[in-house]
């Protein structure tokens, strides 16, 4: 008797490992823990027209509030009319969804723009905003940790 349950506890093993091995691999896909983090550099030029070059209108250093950030935020406006932020060498710790705000400092109502994820904790990077934003309502750029609900760094914009 002590045989025949010994074969079967051998049987319901493999029968597990045969399961929970893919199953181990589909969730560690699904998820992909190392990317929580980014920890490459990039290095995007801001964007040019050819006609003109763009013209900066806002400027701010970044300060360490969490996590020790530094760097610059520039807004330019192409000749276009379009509008962009542009961080030049810029740095900050690695963390988990970080996003780039641009909120205003004074008044709670005013929603912040999310202008998208972290491209990279360090180097030069590039963000568009939606179209019609009224940029004169917003005077700060904020790394912000979605996960962690942490401000890792911000810039007071100031005109150029």
């Amino acid at each position: 008797m002590t045989i025949h349950a010994n074969t079967w506890l051998l049987r319901r093993k493999w029968i597990l490992v045969a399961v929970g091995l893919p199953v181990l691999v589909a969730l560690w896909w699904a998820f992909r823990p190392e990317k929580l983090w980014i920890n490459e550099k990039v290095n995007e030029a801001a964007p040019f027209d050819t006609s003109a070059g763009p013209q900066p209108i806002l400027i701010g250093r970044f300060e360490g509030n969490a996590q020790q950030t530094s760097g610059r935020a520039t807004i330019f406006k192409k000749p276009g009319g379009e509008e962009y932020l542009h961080l030049s060498a810029f740095s900050t710790a690695n963390g988990p969804d970080t996003h780039v705000l641009l909120a205003q400092s004074g008044d709670p109502n005013l929603a912040p723009i999310d202008c998208g994820p972290l491209k990279s904790s360090e180097g030069d990077q590039n963000y568009d905003f939606p179209s019609a934003t009224a940029l004169n309502k917003y005077q700060t750029v904020i790394i912000y940790g979605e996960r962690s609900h942490t401000v890792f760094g911000l810039a007071k914009l100031e005109p150029f």
